[in-house]
């Protein structure tokens, strides 16, 4: 599978979204619809955008009990999305009922991934408010096996973390990365990050990029410049 910048569409409404996406002519970037957009439009943005031709990261990161974790990926199955996720801290239970709810009738799927850790927790952050007291290093390659274990397609890790992923769940698992910003830009509220130069040279399968796109002068230039950075 080859490697893609995915934009993470962070828009409050359908409309600035259409609005940003008109700018890339005879260009169908990969997109991550996350909550804010989701809860905003509903499905019917989803829909809206695999009519026009991307690819969609719906990014909506559940956790909850198996059984309803099972029903909502049950639903979501029927919209036309190409990749969506959870997070990894909900289990193994967790995870292989939504793989089981997400799995359509005729076997197929979209590919889903957990989340490991956001990569706006540090270490201390996660000793402080969340009482784990392992490395944070530990602790995101135990949730990467534990969704390999649940049978999951990768994860959503830093890109720092994405070359030992691969060491310890293999090449094929995949790892979708957020945490990119161009050498010298912004980090915003991200702790863990990288250039897409940076996420390539590690490993990362996917990277997904959001301010540095989004908020660009020219957001057409920085999607280009994140795709020659990465893909080459």
């Amino acid at each position: 599978m080859g490697k893609d910048v995915i934009i993470a569409c962070d828009f409050a409404s359908a409309q600035a979204t259409y609005d940003f996406l008109d700018k890339f002519t005879g260009k169908k970037p990969y997109v991550k619809i996350g909550m804010e957009l989701f809860y905003a439009e509903g499905p019917a943005i989803v829909r809206e955008l695999k009519a026009r031709g991307h690819k969609i990261f719906l990014d909506l990161k559940l956790h909850d009990i198996p059984n309803t974790v099972k029903k909502s990926m049950a639903v979501l199955s029927h919209l036309d999305v190409d990749m969506c996720n959870l997070h990894a801290g909900g289990t193994i239970a967790m995870m292989e009922a939504a793989l089981e709810g997400l799995t359509r009738p005729d076997g197929t799927r979209p590919l889903l991934i957990a989340v490991t850790q956001l990569t706006s927790t540090s270490e201390e952050r996660m000793k402080t408010d969340l009482l784990i007291n392992e490395p944070i290093d530990k602790v995101v390659m135990h949730y990467a096996a534990n969704a390999k274990k649940a049978g999951l397609d990768g994860v959503v890790c830093s890109p720092l973390e994405a070359g030992k992923v691969h060491d310890v769940c293999g090449k094929e698992f995949l790892t979708v990365t957020p945490g990119v910003r161009f050498a010298g830009g912004d980090v915003g509220d991200q702790s863990r990050i990288t250039t897409p130069e940076g996420a390539k040279a590690i490993g990362s399968d996917y990277i997904v990029v959001g301010r540095p796109i989004t908020a660009a002068a020219d957001p057409v230039a920085a999607y280009e410049r994140c795709v020659a950075e990465f893909v080459g």
